[in-house]
């Protein structure tokens, strides 16, 4: 499957789309004055960023006082991906922190999405937004029906 046009102008930095913003419902609970549910707002960040989260959900592992190895914290990583990724509601919020009496963003997601099967459609949308849940695969299968349809002319489709 090689391809004949290499052309490089189509990784340039002014041909890549930037990141857009993304509504998604996560909670029936959260609804405006009018009572209609209120989405987030929610925006992919940067492979250093989600780096640097990695970084810092490794925690050392203890036997007996001493440090035996390293493991890597899974659910706090995406719970931070996530944090990071909704742009509204702002879970770094001061007021919001104050009125669930937490001090971290992590905690008050959790009492902001209090019933489990919110936080968990949460972060399947963080993953998802953040391009986790790609399968390979379908975005292959993806890419050859487009290449396909481009190259197919009229007189060579056949139904």
């Amino acid at each position: 499957m090689a391809t004949t046009n290499r052309d490089m102008s189509f990784f340039m930095a002014d041909k890549i789309e930037k990141v857009t913003e993304e509504e998604v419902y996560v909670s029936k609970r959260i609804k405006d004055n009018d009572g209609k549910v209120i989405p987030f707002i929610m925006k992919a960040i940067s492979t250093d960023r989600i780096e640097e989260l990695e970084k810092d959900c490794v925690e050392p592992v203890f036997e007996k006082g001493k440090k035996v190895g390293e493991k890597f914290n899974r659910p706090k990583w995406l719970a931070r991906i996530g944090i990071e990724s909704t742009v509204y509601p702002d879970f770094k919020d001061k007021d919001l922190l104050k009125s669930y009496n937490v001090v971290s963003s992590l905690e008050a997601v959790k009492k902001v999405l209090s019933v489990g099967g919110e936080y968990a459609e949460w972060i399947g949308v963080t993953q998802r937004i953040n391009g986790f849940e790609e399968d390979f695969e379908d975005l292959v299968e993806e890419a050859k029906n487009l290449s396909k349809a481009e190259t197919e002319t009229p007189s060579t489709h056949t139904s």
